[in-house]
């Protein structure tokens, strides 16, 4: 097993379960001493060399798509945070208020667009695919918007709004209803002064399987709850034979999401942050480029003059 896969798996009980310890001493000096390459020139030389090209995406990509992030100041839907819904005690507590809230963000993003960052995403894996070179997205995001712009080389470390997860019988199912059961029809707004539904259980989403009827949850992964195994080994998988890896729009803070670009970078491999600002993980890689991801990826990811297509 490799030192990536044993690091995975021992920190993946871990997911969505805050900040990265601060560094030690040794560790500071070592990132004192990086610096990061802001050349544009330079991160293309190298991207036109790469044959499997990994990017991970994080909450920064959507935002520009007009997403609430639900983090930092003024993160919050009524008078709650995320970490104080998207959690199995809170579905436990107030089944209906935790549906409220994801109904709320299931409409949300069927009004949302994907921006030039996901659009320059699915556009060069569909270039690349055809001089025989592959680029995968991780995606800590569950949005959809990366599938709605033509990624189809897609890992949803999180899981997604669209899909829904039994808590009886174990289903998962896609489910782009809206809205998703007609208790949640007009609900879900998030001033702070509106009331809970208080939709009785009977009335929340029910599983369709035959003979089942059981309670319905999102297919994301809560705070407290671990990444799934099988999508955790696609990642392992991927990061291990990437020859660059692009970090966009994530702070780099949330494990063990956190941990996938500097592990990268530990084995030599390029890794560029495209983000609003540095990150806690900013000086362990070679290539930094602030800004709105919009912005600065499309540039990045455009047609290389040295490649040929047939």
């Amino acid at each position: 097993m490799s030192l990536f896969q044993f690091t995975s798996r021992r920190l993946v009980s871990q997911a969505y379960c805050g900040l990265k310890p601060p560094p030690s001493k040794k560790q500071r000096i070592c990132l004192e001493m990086a610096r990061p390459n802001s050349n544009m020139a330079d991160f293309r030389e190298v991207f036109a060399k790469a044959k499997h090209i990994a990017i991970i995406t994080g909450a920064g990509v959507s935002a520009e798509s007009g997403v609430p992030t639900f983090r930092g100041l003024g993160g919050y839907w009524r008078k709650w945070q995320a970490q104080e819904l998207a959690t199995p005690e809170a579905f436990a507590r107030n089944s209906s208020r935790v549906w409220e809230f994801y109904h709320y963000r299931r409409e949300l993003m069927l009004s949302k667009q994907p921006n030039p960052a996901h659009v320059a995403i699915a556009e060069c894996e569909a270039r690349l695919s055809k001089q025989g070179r592959s680029v995968v997205v991780i995606t800590q995001n569950i949005d959809e918007l990366h599938r709605k712009a033509g990624t189809k080389h897609l890992l949803e470390i999180h899981g997604s709004l669209f899909k829904t997860r039994c808590t009886s019988c174990g289903n998962v199912a896609k489910n782009y209803k809206s809205p998703i059961c007609p208790a949640l029809a007009g609900k879900g707004a998030p001033d702070p002064e509106i009331e809970d539904a208080k939709i009785p259980v009977e009335n929340l989403p029910r599983c369709e399987e035959q003979g089942c009827n059981g309670l319905l949850r999102p297919h994301v992964v809560w705070f407290g709850e671990t990444l799934n195994s099988d999508i955790l080994t696609e990642v392992e998988n991927e990061l291990e034979i990437c020859d660059l890896c692009l970090v966009v729009g994530t702070s780099s803070v949330v494990y063990p999401a956190a941990m996938f670009a500097p592990q990268v970078s530990a084995r030599g491999v390029p890794v560029a942050e495209f983000n609003m600002q540095a990150t806690p993980a900013t000086n362990r890689f070679r290539f930094h480029f602030p800004g709105p991801c919009g912005t600065t990826l499309p540039p990045a990811l455009a047609r290389h003059e040295t490649e040929i297509i047939s």
